[in-house]
């Protein structure tokens, strides 16, 4: 039951209920709903400082969860260019170097993107500079990999190239050692066996009986097989490719056909004595380039070290040749 309130009125000496005015009632109760209404907000503003609401607390989880991914992104972007670091210094200073080709220039491997702003749509936010630093190193990352791969392709051309390169230079002695008579005459100034004049012989003669296997030096394709050429007698000439042409001279007979692709090791013919020749021997040329050159330096596919010595100490002997 609310409390009811008087006061004294002088003039007619008695107590009067006091009656409180409607504007009253209304002033005071604004007041008390303004009071309220900012003593809320101081409380929720406090609150707000100490207190975290449910979406601010999944908010928090999810940033500390995008900051631990970029974290682990960094040391994955920082493993992979060690890793292609390492790739390209292996690149540069062992495979092109044993292929023959010129290294990729650092400024190419490691060139940045100009021109246009690419990641303007990634300025204005928060963290704006450490997204757009994370998108250009995982672009230039991006380019390494493509300049590396293009050059491994390169890489993987040359080894095929250089493979066939090694099995096509002529590298082994045409006659077996096991069937030589001897090695009678080398290339350089010799005496001719039939004017006795001294001349170049731009070969190497190999003595064996006559119809000893002689076998392809290197892998090619056969360009000649005939009787066609003036003092050869019965030769074949095989084209190994990357300038390079050998000559087997004076057969007894052949084992292959023009056009005939051989590999080396291949056995292409007999030992005999046709054209201009004064025993049963093999005369071997070599061609580079359409030169000829020793064939001393070719038989590192077949001969031991001794071997080699034993057969260079012959070929510098200058004896008479038998062609």
């Amino acid at each position: 039951m609310s409390k009811v309130k008087y006061y004294y009125d002088a003039e007619s000496l008695s107590y009067r209920k006091i009656e409180r005015k409607k504007r009253t009632t209304f002033k005071y109760a604004s007041l008390f709903i303004i009071a309220a209404g900012l003593f809320g907000f101081m409380f929720v503003f406090i609150a707000s400082q100490y207190v975290e609401s449910p979406k601010e607390r999944a908010l928090k989880r999810e940033l500390q969860n995008a900051q631990l991914q970029f974290e682990l992104l960094n040391k994955k972007m920082e493993q992979a260019e060690a890793v292609l670091s390492n790739i390209a210094d292996r690149d540069n200073n062992i495979y092109r170097v044993y292929f023959e080709a010129n290294p990729i220039p650092e400024e190419q491997r490691k060139a940045g993107f100009g021109g246009i702003n690419r990641y303007k749509s990634l300025e204005g936010f928060d963290n704006s500079k450490l997204i757009i630093e994370s998108n250009k190193r995982l672009d230039i990352l991006q380019k390494q990999i493509v300049v590396q791969s293009r050059s491994l392709d390169e890489i993987a051309i040359l080894a095929e190239e250089k493979e066939k390169l090694l099995a096509a230079i002529p590298a082994i002695q045409p006659v077996s050692n096991e069937d030589l008579t001897r090695m009678a005459s080398g290339y350089g100034m010799r005496s001719d066996p039939f004017t006795k004049a001294r001349k170049m012989h731009w070969g190497m003669d190999f003595t064996a009986p006559r119809g000893t296997p002689i076998y392809a030096s290197g892998d090619g394709v056969v360009e000649r097989a005939d009787s066609n050429s003036s003092g050869y007698g019965k030769h074949i000439r095989i084209d190994h490719g990357y300038g390079y042409t050998s000559l087997y001279a004076h057969l007894y007979k052949y084992n292959v056909r023009k056009n005939q692709k051989v590999k080396r090791g291949d056995l292409i013919g007999f030992v005999g004595s046709t054209g201009r020749s004064e025993a049963p021997h093999l005369h071997y040329e070599i061609f580079k380039d359409g030169d000829r050159i020793n064939p001393i330096n070719f038989y590192y596919g077949s001969l031991t070290a001794e071997e080699f010595n034993e057969l260079l100490e012959h070929a510098s002997l200058e004896n008479q040749s038998l062609d």
